[in-house]
């Protein structure tokens, strides 16, 4: 697939993409060759048995794994040309990243773990800007707790305020209501939407449930390694 240079380009543009992993029972085809284009501003849900490649494939886009060929174009940048320093600072400036599991400092407060992005780019008002996205995702009252005094839905949250605090072009997230229960979850994926919505942030969501996939305008399904089925953009359900 010929990669398009053009001002148009989608936010997520992956080519023949490959990985393979080396394990103690030899090399292991994770990825195994396929074409996705992501538009900017789009709402995709990544469904698929575990083992098909769901995560491997969120932590390419992301910068955090390395294909072992294959193009990989995130917001018209070359990805596999960057060093680590390069890769993170694009993931700063262009990714925000939820996760099942927070992956919050037990360390840190509420309004700390937020600001800590924007206080690595050198932003001046780090802590107002995180502030004013804990209100936005309904925490105002919580930003000197530590992640050890939150529930699980309020440190999903506080990981969500984090993950678009830097304004990102790309926001990846990962079976983010796994840890939750099925209101909290709600509660979290109405938040996760409202954002997107709000920052008209590309969105890529993987999850193992077919239901809130298909909140996303997009569903493509992953199997063994390869795209069996891609709906090309339906009815977007919230």
């Amino acid at each position: 697939m010929t990669i398009d240079n053009s001002a148009n380009q989608p936010a997520i543009q992956l080519g023949d993409l490959h990985l393979m992993l080396t394990s103690g029972a030899g090399e292991v085809n994770i990825l195994r060759g396929f074409d996705l284009n992501v538009e900017q501003g789009e709402t995709l849900g990544i469904v698929g048995p575990s083992g098909s490649g769901k995560t491997s494939l969120l932590m390419i886009i992301a910068g955090l794994e390395t294909a072992t060929s294959g193009e990989v174009q995130i917001s018209g940048r070359d990805i596999l040309t960057m060093d680590e320093d390069a890769l993170a600072l694009f993931r700063r400036d262009h990714v925000g990243i939820v996760f099942q599991d927070f992956h919050l400092v037990p360390t840190m407060t509420a309004l700390e773990n937020v600001a800590m992005p924007l206080e690595f780019a050198g932003v001046e008002d780090a802590f107002q800007r995180a502030e004013e996205e804990l209100a936005a995702v309904g925490l105002k009252e919580r930003v000197k707790h530590y992640p050890g005094q939150l529930s699980g839905g309020e440190k999903q949250r506080v990981a969500l305020a984090r993950a678009v605090v830097a304004r990102p072009d790309i926001l990846l997230a990962d079976e983010p209501t796994g840890n939750l229960d099925g209101a909290t979850g709600r509660v979290v994926m109405d938040l996760l939407f409202e954002l997107h919505d709000r920052l008209n942030t590309t969105l890529v969501l993987i999850t193992h449930q077919q239901e809130l996939a298909e909140r996303c305008h997009r569903v493509v399904e992953l199997v063994d390694g390869l795209i069996a089925s891609d709906n090309g953009g339906g009815e977007e359900r919230r």
